[in-house]
């Protein structure tokens, strides 16, 4: 009998027709016994439940007094702090909408940004108001700095909460469907797309985490991307909060070492990454002797596949599952595996229950189990994004027929787990075979001595493209003459021939992305 997950509990994703995320995370703390209890701990401090709910509250007082009102949108610049989380809280419940830029954007992006959303405010970490001022950025509503002393008119942060009236601040009654938040894509093939997202996102991807990943009463969760990207929002911030557990905040930017030591000094129970980060903590030799991780229960990654032996090396050596999760900007949450089922490496896992996908042909017919083909979802998703900011074209050529498309290529096997074989626009022909970079890294990350690896395309004018693998060396592998060999010949043994890359080189580091991912077009270019 095909492995199946259980019936999901009353009331999944029952959304309501008024909804407002700051209440569906941080209301009635009373009622539900949170008030001593830990809503944040980062290194050298901790907020509670209750103190969350206060700050948050005079924060949006400050706020509505210096003119931020309902439908408002606010742009929000810094790294994870428990600033960050207070800033978003309090927009949500002015009914302000803030749009998420990550904190490393350059001048252009900010300008360009600020521009396209319609932005008349900011709340900034200190460095990111300068940053706002040299890209020429007009905020008629002003800007608010945390963490340092403002200047060209900006006012503090804390001066703001220390200045406004105490006492709850109602949440603003928005409709479910209302715009609430936006994120902007990182822009790698073009401008940055803002993806608009409703209230009602709290629910239906909320009652989809924690049915994949059940709550414990004493889970502290953890993820290693900045807050400004979607996932690491939802499973470091509102989720717990909405969970009533406990969010640790990283706020350095991610290294296996900084999130192993973070991991062992707050208790983390459950960590949130991407397959890179995964590949580079097993790179350190007697890594697993060197933290105590004994508090993980489960990790999960998304965001890049996540290969059945980078699977297999950390179940042996760490202790503790990774479950990989599919998702997107658009809609967090698609499918994914988690302790309701076992583990089936290399897979993304079934879909959420009320979530359809399926893999299409170009023509847009259902392809048999097993082929590979294009990864659509159902596009009635309560989960979905509202559309592309002010881009409604780029919105119709994604979501249409009753299906969003993906980009990815993807196949089902008969028990209806999803395996991603990449993006369509990098998978490539080689001797006019479409080849999926991702089947070929595994193969490579089986080899003893290899950490990480990257499999592009390079041009060739007889063959069309010859397979070219980037690879980095783990710790105390040196490079020598005939690894290239030696790989390939390891290689051969496990995919088929056509497949074997042509091409083996050796670099000391991958280029990456804010969130850890790999950048293989800078590597393809």
């Amino acid at each position: 009998m095909s492995p199946r997950l259980p019936d999901p509990p009353p009331g999944y994703r029952a959304i309501p027709p008024r909804l407002n995320i700051a209440r569906e995370a941080i209301g009635n703390i009373d009622t539900r016994s949170l008030g001593h209890r830990t809503a944040f701990v980062w290194d050298g401090g901790r907020l509670s439940y209750r103190d969350l709910e206060a700050r948050v509250d005079r924060l949006g007082h400050g706020l509505a007094a210096r003119g931020i009102v309902r439908g408002m949108h606010v742009l929000v610049i810094m790294h994870n702090c428990h600033e960050f989380a207070e800033a978003v809280l309090a927009l949500f419940k002015l009914g302000a909408v803030p749009v998420l830029v990550n904190s490393l954007s350059g001048a252009e992006e900010l300008r360009y940004v600020a521009d396209h959303s319609e932005a008349a405010a900011a709340i900034v970490v200190a460095g990111r108001d300068d940053a706002l001022q040299s890209a020429g950025c007009t905020l008629p509503s002003g800007v608010v700095v945390a963490r340092g002393s403002p200047g060209g008119g900006a006012v503090a942060y804390e001066a703001l909460i220390e200045g406004a009236p105490e006492g709850p601040l109602a949440a603003a009654d928005t409709a479910a469907d209302e715009p609430a938040f936006i994120v902007y894509t990182s822009g790698t093939t073009g401008r940055p797309k803002g993806i608009v997202h409703a209230h009602r996102w709290i629910v239906a991807l909320g009652d989809s985490n924690r049915y994949r990943v059940p709550v414990q009463a004493d889970d502290r969760a953890l993820a290693t991307g900045e807050w400004s990207f979607i996932s690491a929002l939802g499973h470091n911030v509102l989720f717990p909060l909405r969970n009533g557990v406990t969010g640790v905040i990283l706020e350095e930017r991610p290294t296996p070492e900084n999130v192993l030591a973070t991991v062992d000094r707050h208790r983390v129970t459950l960590l949130y990454s991407v397959a890179t980060v995964y590949r580079r903590i097993l790179a350190i030799d007697g890594v697993e002797r060197q933290y105590d991780l004994s508090s993980l229960r489960g990790c999960n990654a998304t965001g890049e596949a996540l290969e059945a032996a980078t699977w297999q090396d950390f179940r042996d050596r760490i202790g503790c599952d990774i479950w990989e999760h599919y998702g997107l900007s658009e809609m967090q949450m698609v499918m994914g595996q988690g302790p309701l089922l076992p583990v089936r490496p290399g897979s993304v896992g079934i879909p959420m229950p009320e979530t359809t996908a399926a893999v299409m042909d170009d023509d847009h017919r259902r392809v048999p189990d097993g082929e590979l083909g294009h990864l659509v979802i159902a596009s009635d998703n309560p989960g979905f994004f509202l559309g592309y900011h002010k881009d409604p074209e780029k919105t119709g050529e994604v979501v249409h027929d009753g299906w969003y498309h993906t980009g990815d290529l993807a196949f089902c096997d008969a028990d209806g787990f999803f395996w991603i074989a990449g993006r369509s626009d990098d998978c490539f022909k080689s001797r006019g075979i479409l080849i999926s970079p991702y089947e070929v890294e595994n193969a490579l990350r089986q080899y003893p001595g290899i950490a990480e690896a990257c499999v592009v395309p390079l041009a060739d004018r007889e063959i069309g493209n010859r397979i070219r693998a980037v690879c980095v060396l783990r710790e105390g592998h040196a490079r020598r003459r005939g690894l290239a060999d030696d790989v390939r010949s390891h290689v051969r043994g496990r995919i088929a021939p056509y497949k074997v890359p042509h091409v083996v080189e050796f670099v000391d580091s991958l280029p990456k992305s804010a969130v850890g991912k790999i950048l293989r077009r800078e590597l393809a270019s």
